[in-house]
């Protein structure tokens, strides 16, 4: 999918005192929130198993760090751990933040945070994880090359605009069991904008407002049905191995992250 405009804008000055609050609080209202994601496939498995790298996309002289992710070797079903630490992506370790799990088809994904998980934890215990997102990729049948379709499910927010904690206490209770029996009561739906096709290019073509500069099957920006104009999140190539990550609220860091790691998984049925 290719982009109209080229030319690009940096992300507006954002002070991080705290990394770990600062990736899982959603962006504030009226403020979009422009990072890079870069992936390192140099090593010995690392083409099979690179590491994902999310700056935030400001001055090349000062690169500030969010998150890094990779996928976990030795795992039935595509299983991605989120650090706040680039040299440090290990489940035990103190920067562990988060986790993408996938189904075994690879086309469903929940976005866990650091809790402890609701089998293990005791009953009434606070530290139970929360679910942050939850992805659906309809599966392309026929194997055509065009957009996939996405849908993004997210814990809804309160009154004071903070996430309302959802902490299923099994799978019959999680956002992705939830989304199927249309119980959406506080969560929202979001989708991958559908775009247009344009004889000029033979392409589809999505605006990203020169954030995007590679035709891609993984550029997508994800929006809600009542408002298609605002773009929730949007992400897509500007190189090889470089990507641009916008996000902006009712999202944070993590959950945007955690869906553009979805997008880079190997799902043959949405290529």
């Amino acid at each position: 999918m290719e982009d109209s405009v080229i030319s690009r804008a940096e992300s507006p000055i954002v002070e991080i005192n705290d990394l770990e609050k600062f990736v899982l609080t959603p962006a504030a209202q009226g403020v979009t929130i422009k990072c890079r994601v870069t992936r390192d496939k140099k090593g010995m498995d690392r083409g099979l198993y690179p590491t994902y790298y999310l700056h935030l996309d400001t001055d090349e002289s000062k690169k500030v760090f969010l998150l890094a992710g990779r996928k976990r070797k030795r795992s039935k079903t595509s299983n991605y751990l989120i650090s706040i630490d680039p040299t440090d992506l290990s489940r035990g370790g103190e920067n562990f933040i988060g986790k993408l799990r996938s189904n075994l088809m690879g086309t469903k994904f929940t976005v866990f945070d650091n809790g402890v998980n609701p089998e293990r934890g005791k009953h009434g215990h606070s530290n139970i994880r929360q679910e942050l997102a939850a992805i659906t990729y309809e599966t392309n049948v026929l194997g055509f090359k065009g957009p996939r379709k996405m849908t993004v499910i997210i814990p809804a927010m309160d009154e004071d605009q903070e996430r309302i904690p959802f902490q299923p206490r099994n799978d019959k209770d999680s956002l992705l069991s939830r989304y199927q029996r249309k119980n959406m009561e506080n969560l929202i739906e979001l989708h991958n904008k559908a775009p247009v096709w344009n004889n000029d290019t033979q392409s589809y073509v999505l605006n990203f407002h020169g954030r995007v500069t590679h035709a891609s099957v993984k550029n997508f920006q994800i929006v809600h049905e009542n408002a298609v104009d605002y773009i929730v999140m949007q992400f897509g190539r500007v190189a090889d191995d470089a990507f641009t990550m916008d996000y902006s609220y009712p999202m944070c860091a993590v959950q945007a992250f955690a869906i553009a790691l979805s997008s880079f998984d190997g799902k043959l049925a949405c290529e």
